[in-house]
């Protein structure tokens, strides 16, 4: 299982992915889910992943291959004209790793390659965009109603996110608030797991503005785990009483 969120900011985008996959009870290893491209002055491009492994891996190797090979313009991620085809090259490229994963004599097998995105980024000129990418290709777009997406184990870690968020937040708030989200998911969910990977995109700034990896021991993010642990109890505490 995977835990992915991406933050719409008034400032930019703020991403954290989870780092655990496994394969039953016996076979728990960690790869990463976090993938960032940019070119200096002219874009940053960062994707999340969640799914299948083996057909992530080969999104992510095709994509790469494409930017790296000479060939027709506007088919990698590095010369996309907006983040709309951007956004439209992953789905095509995922769609395509389906349909090539699955035995053309059994087509109902194509939910076991299934995969998901979380694609953001920012073309010079044109504001940072974010985008969810469905496993059939199709995608949407972060709105004023819809600010930010999350992929893979997403329930636990959504209330807070839905109680706290404001996308008028400063970066800092945004991670305290992802790591929250991410210890309750990592607490009630054992197929989540650290370490965790973090980046923030700036608005204007086509480098990250922080980019890091944050392991199991890190003093944080424990501080924030047992914090919100005893916030939860006091607040339970305070709460009136019922009366029977």
């Amino acid at each position: 299982m995977t835990y992915c969120v991406g933050l719409q900011m008034d400032r930019g985008i703020v991403l954290m992915s989870d780092t655990r996959t496994n394969s039953g009870v016996d076979y728990i290893s960690s790869f990463r889910k976090l993938y960032h491209w940019s070119v200096p002055g002219g874009r940053l491009i960062t994707l999340l992943s969640s799914g299948n492994l083996a057909t992530t891996q080969a999104v992510i190797s095709k994509l790469e291959e494409r930017r790296k090979a000479p060939g027709e313009r506007h088919n990698s991620l590095l010369d996309a004209p907006t983040m709309f085809q951007v956004a439209t090259l992953v789905g095509e490229v995922l769609r395509e790793t389906i349909r090539e994963s699955t035995p053309s004599d059994t087509p109902e097998a194509s939910g076991t390659f299934t995969a998901s995105f979380i694609l953001a980024g920012q073309i010079a000129g044109m504001p940072p965009r974010l985008f969810l990418v469905y496993p059939e290709g199709n995608f949407i777009e972060a709105s004023e109603d819809t600010p930010f997406f999350q992929i893979g184990e997403t329930k636990y870690g959504r209330p807070i996110l839905i109680r706290a968020y404001d996308r008028r937040m400063s970066f800092e708030d945004a991670i305290k608030l992802l790591m929250v989200s991410f210890d309750s998911t990592l607490k009630a969910n054992l197929s989540v797991g650290m370490p965790l990977d973090l980046l923030v995109m700036e608005a204007g700034k086509f480098e990250p503005l922080h980019l890091r990896r944050i392991p199991e021991d890190d003093p944080y993010f424990r501080s924030i785990s047992s914090g919100w642990s005893d916030a939860l109890r006091r607040a339970f505490e305070e709460l009136p009483d019922y009366s029977i």
